[in-house]
């Protein structure tokens, strides 16, 4: 896990602050496991298998 990092427990983002930049949600968990970096969500098989529409950082796991 990297420290200062939450992760959103509704969309899996990674971020820091109290509100989730993507969804505007305000729930999220301190620890998650694994992180994966989407480039291109509309070409990546992994992005389409965990619906994950915009560039940027998830947790895998949380």
């Amino acid at each position: 896990m990297a420290k200062g990092l939450k992760a959103c427990k509704k969309c899996k983002a990674l971020f820091d602050g109290d509100i989730c930049p993507k969804c505007q949600s305000s729930q999220y968990s301190d620890s998650h496991k694994g992180r994966i970096f989407i480039l291109n969500p509309e070409q990546s098989e992994i992005a389409k298998k965990l619906n994950i529409k915009s560039k940027g950082e998830y947790a895998l796991k949380i």
